[in-house]
C-alpha cells in the first residue's frame, strides 16, 4: 500500500538540502516511492493525508508542505529514534477510499513496530486510524484532545461525528475513549450524557489547564492519540479563520504531545483539522517535535517486563476486594490492577493494569474508589 503514497517533491528535497547540517530535515529518511521494507530501521513514520472533505468546507485538500518546513527546520534533541517521511495520501474518489488506504498503511506500520505519525486534514481520519487495529485482535483505547466530543448526530459533518461511527460499527474493538479539553458550550448535554453513560472519560479544558498532570495517566493508557488543532485557542494557534477565544495554549498542547510520546503504549499519533490558510504551521511543527521527544525518552515499562522494578501496594477496601497498586522504581509512575468480570470481550485479559496517579492511591487509602478504576470495572461488565 505504501507505493500509493505521493513522495515529497524534488523542490522540497532541494529545500531540505539547503538546511543546516544539524537540522531535523537532514536526519530524516524521505521515501521516494515504491515498496517500503525498512520497518526495523525506523521508529517513526510521518504520513500526510491531504483529504479535508470531512469538514465539508473549502479547501477540500490541504497543503502539508508548510508544516513539514516548520518541523524540519527545527533542531532535534539528543534523540536516538530514527524517522522516515513516507509522503502523502492524496484524496481518493470518496472519503471511504481515503479511509481504506490510511487504514491499511496504519495496520502495516503498527504490526511492524513503527509508529505512524499522521498529519491530516479533517479529524474523521481518526476513524481510519482506529480501523487499522482490526487485525491486531486487541481492544483499543482512543484519546482525543479536542474541544468537541465528536458524537454529533444532527447535522454534524464527518469530522464532528466520527466517534459515533466508531462506537456503533462492528467489529467493536473500542475499550475506552477519553476526551481531553472539551468545552461545554460546544457540546450538547445529550452528547455529554452519552459519554458518561458509556463509562468513557471526558475532562473539561479548565480541569486539564488547572492540573495538566491529570492527563498523564489517560495518555499513558492510549493506543491512539488524535489532536484537533482547534483545541488550541486562536491567539496561540494562529488560526483566526475559525476563531476560538478559549482552549489550550501552546505550552499546554506541547506538554500533552510529550506525555503522548512518553507513553509506552501509544502506537499511533495524529494531528488533524489543520488549516493551511492560517498561521498554524509552526505550532504543528513544535507539537510533532515534543511527541518525538517523548518517544525518545520512553521508559519501556509497558507491558511489565519484570515486577522486581515495581513496589506492590495492597489497599484493603470495605465494600470491594482489595485494591492493588504498583509503583515503578524507575519512573515513579503508578498503576492499579482491575479484575474484569465474566462475560466480557474475549480480547480482554482477566486482569488489566490501568495507569493511575499517586492521588488515586491516596483516595483508595481513604476508602474512596478511584474514578478511573470504577469506569474500567463497569465497562468490563458490559
Amino acid at each position: 500500500m505504501l507505493e500509493l503514497l505521493r513522495p515529497v517533491s524534488i523542490e522540497f528535497r532541494n529545500y531540505i538540502d539547503g538546511l543546516p547540517s544539524q537540522s531535523l530535515g537532514k536526519k530524516v529518511y524521505f521515501h521516494s516511492g515504491g515498496t517500503f521494507d525498512k520497518y526495523e530501521q525506523y521508529k517513526i513514520a510521518i504520513i500526510g493525508v491531504t483529504d479535508n472533505r470531512g469538514l465539508a468546507s473549502e479547501p477540500a485538500m490541504v497543503d502539508l508542505m508548510k508544516v513539514r518546513k516548520a518541523f524540519y527546520t527545527l533542531f532535534p534533541g539528543n534523540w536516538n529514534v530514527r524517522i522516515a517521511d513516507l509522503g502523502d495520501i492524496t484524496p481518493g474518489e470518496s472519503m471511504e477510499d481515503t479511509y481504506f488506504l490510511l487504514r491499511k498503511i496504519v495496520e502495516d506500520l503498527v504490526m511492524n513496530g513503527t509508529i505512524p505519525v499522521v498529519i491530516g486534514g479533517s479529524q474523521d481520519l481518526t476513524y481510519a486510524l482506529y480501523r487499522g487495529y482490526d487485525k491486531l485482535e486487541q481492544m483499543v483505547n482512543l484519546v482525543c484532545i479536542d474541544h468537541k466530543l465528536d458524537v454529533a448526530k444532527d447535522g454534524g459533518h464527518a469530522a464532528e461525528s466520527f466517534l459515533s461511527r466508531i462506537i456503533l460499527e462492528e467489529p467493536n474493538n473500542l475499550f475506552n475513549f477519553s476526551n481531553l479539553g472539551y468545552q461545554t458550550y460546544y457540546n450538547s448535554q445529550e452528547e455529554i450524557d452519552l459519554i458518561e453513560s458509556l463509562y468513557f472519560e471526558a475532562y473539561r479544558v479548565g480541569e486539564i489547564i488547572n492540573n495538566i498532570a491529570l492527563a498523564e495517566p489517560v495518555l499513558r493508557d492510549a493506543d491512539i492519540v488524535s489532536i484537533d488543532v482547534n483545541a488550541v485557542k486562536s491567539s496561540d494557534s494562529g488560526n483566526f479563520a475559525t476563531y476560538n477565544p478559549n482552549g489550550f495554549d501552546g505550552r499546554e498542547i506541547c506538554s500533552l504531545a510529550r506525555y503522548s510520546g512518553l507513553s509506552d503504549k501509544v502506537s499511533t499519533f495524529g494531528i488533524f483539522n489543520y488549516n493551511n490558510q492560517t498561521n498554524e504551521t509552526l505550532l504543528l511543527g513544535q507539537i510533532l517535535w515534543y511527541f518525538i521527544e517523548g518517544v525518545n525518552y520512553r521508559y519501556n515499562e509497558y507491558p511489565f517486563a519484570c515486577k522486581d522494578n515495581y513496589i506492590k501496594y495492597i489497599v484493603p477496601f470495605d465494600d470491594y476486594e482489595n485494591l492493588i497498586f504498583y509503583k515503578s522504581d524507575i519512573s515513579g509512575r503508578w498503576w492499579i490492577e482491575v479484575n474484569v468480570g465474566t462475560g466480557v470481550n474475549e480480547k480482554l485479559t482477566k486482569k488489566i493494569l490501568l495507569p493511575c496517579s499517586y492521588e488515586d492511591y491516596e483516595k483508595a487509602t481513604a476508602q474512596q474508589l478511584p474514578d478511573r478504576w470504577w469506569r474500567a470495572f463497569k465497562k468490563s461488565l458490559v
